[in-house]
């Protein structure tokens, strides 16, 4: 506690006893509450920090289709990148969970600016490309650069709820907004405050997984395919360490290792019990993640085939923009949102509306009504995903919050290539609305998941081990 007072004087929340002048923030509202909880260069760190994995998919595909010319080897190329993030993502949230966040992200930052340097070589050193076999270098480097990315977006999530926690007793921080917390305020502040911090952290990854792609192909088109790769890797080597030794990251509390069972203690079985049960409460806001990305791969691909009936297939990028510029206004919006309201209803009142709208994605017949549509689309997104990390919180076992936000994070991911794969194949064979009805079954599955996240989440917690 005293090292983050004496490291971040800009937190006076950390040190009460020690007030320090502050500048009034210039942001609105409730995220004025922000900076003193983190330090104000906290905030655009977190947010360019996380860039170059939004650039990492889209740069590969770029590159190596350029020097390739296939598109074939560009997308397994990309999907490496994806399938290497959704296996690497959770092992370095264990990794953080044990060793501190610090050492982790600064060897993957390490390994990652290397491996995507390494990409860029071998799609350049590649003779030929006759055959999907002919690029197993590259295939090899992309995935190594998926597993190795850091994964910044979880890790300022689980730095927020050490933040807007740290000052509870345990057990205090659940899905109610009631109750008073020894010290420094409510449950009902600080729960206040995490909604605020994760609204910003939902709209911060709207924000970069728009502008990285269009860096990507501002970059490529008007210099070189190499170039977004290797300013990938440049941000990577640079703002990557600086978020590692934020002092931030001091908040937050390493898994402690296991020892000796205490006299008198739960027996052995019911302990692993409860843990099992505290897992299956994991897998549910996973599980939705997975259908979230299954939502937002699919509308890509359908989106995709829809405008190439119109005009040309490239601009669906643009139409999918839309959706995530209310999505991401949406996220902000949370941080108003009545604390009364518990999370699993949100889930379900905006997963809901998510299902109704994603209907009308059936009934547009030209660009502008699709792109209405979308923007109406993009209004329950950014909510619901706020609320599930947000109940990923409550339900992480104690000391494995990182874990449970990076296999979030790539239950996204995971899902993003499982929805463009059965969307593109219903497109290719029926047309865009077959596949548009995979977006509608996934945010009816994210719907059905609300209403067991309640079920769940109502059960009287169990005083953790």
């Amino acid at each position: 506690m005293n090292s983050f007072a004496r490291n971040s004087a800009a937190n006076t929340a950390l040190a009460p006893s020690q007030p320090a002048p502050q500048r009034r923030s210039r942001l609105p509202g409730r995220f004025a509450r922000l900076p003193e909880l983190a330090g104000r260069n906290f905030l655009p760190l977190g947010l360019f920090a996380r860039l170059p994995l939004a650039m990492l998919t889209v740069g590969t595909l770029t590159l190596v289709t350029a020097v390739s010319h296939s598109y074939a080897i560009g997308g397994l190329a990309a999907g490496a990148v994806g399938i290497g993030s959704a296996v690497g993502a959770p092992v370095l949230g264990s990794l953080a969970d044990r060793a501190g966040q610090r050492p982790v992200l600064l060897v993957a930052a390490a390994v990652n600016a290397v491996t995507v340097i390494a990409l860029l070589v071998a799609a350049y050193l590649t003779p030929d490309f006759n055959a999907p076999t002919d690029a197993i270098a590259i295939l090899v480097t992309a995935f190594l650069a998926g597993a190795s990315c850091p994964q910044v977006g979880p890790m300022a999530r689980v730095r927020w709820m050490a933040l807007t926690t740290r000052n509870l007793p345990t057990g205090n921080m659940g899905l109610g907004a009631s109750g008073k917390a020894a010290g420094s305020g409510s449950v009902a502040a600080s729960r206040a405050d995490l909604d605020t911090a994760l609204s910003y952290e939902g709209t911060a990854d709207e924000v970069t997984f728009v502008l990285g792609p269009a860096l990507v192909g501002i970059l490529a088109s008007l210099v070189a395919p190499w170039l977004p790769l290797a300013l990938a890797a440049v941000l990577t080597a640079t703002l990557v360490p600086a978020f590692a030794v934020h002092p931030s990251q001091l908040a937050v509390v390493r898994a402690k290792r296991k020892g000796p069972a205490a006299v008198g203690s739960a027996p052995e079985g019911h302990r692993s019990s409860v843990r099992s049960l505290g897992w299956v409460k994991v897998a549910v806001p996973v599980l939705a993640m997975v259908c979230m990305g299954t939502f937002f791969g699919a509308t890509q691909n359908a989106l995709s085939a829809f405008s190439a009936q119109f005009a040309t297939a490239e601009i669906a990028g643009l139409m999918y923009s839309v959706m995530g510029l209310s999505s991401a206004v949406a996220a902000l919006s949370v941080a108003y949102w009545p604390q009364r309201v518990g999370l699993a209803v949100r889930w379900v009142v905006a997963a809901a509306a998510m299902t109704a709208f994603s209907l009308l994605l059936f009934l547009p017949a030209g660009i502008w009504p699709m792109a209405i549509v979308l923007l109406v689309l993009g209004i329950p997104v950014g909510p619901v995903m706020v609320t599930v990390f947000s109940i990923g919180g409550v339900v992480a076992p104690a000391g494995r919050m990182a874990t449970v936000m990076t296999a979030l994070a790539s239950g996204i991911v995971a899902g993003t290539a499982l929805g463009a794969s059965l969307a593109g194949q219903l497109a290719q064979t029926q047309g865009p609305g077959a596949a548009f009805v995979v977006s509608t079954a996934a945010s009816g599955a994210l719907l059905v998941l609300g209403i067991v996240a309640g079920l769940f989440l109502r059960r009287k917690p169990v005083t953790r081990q």
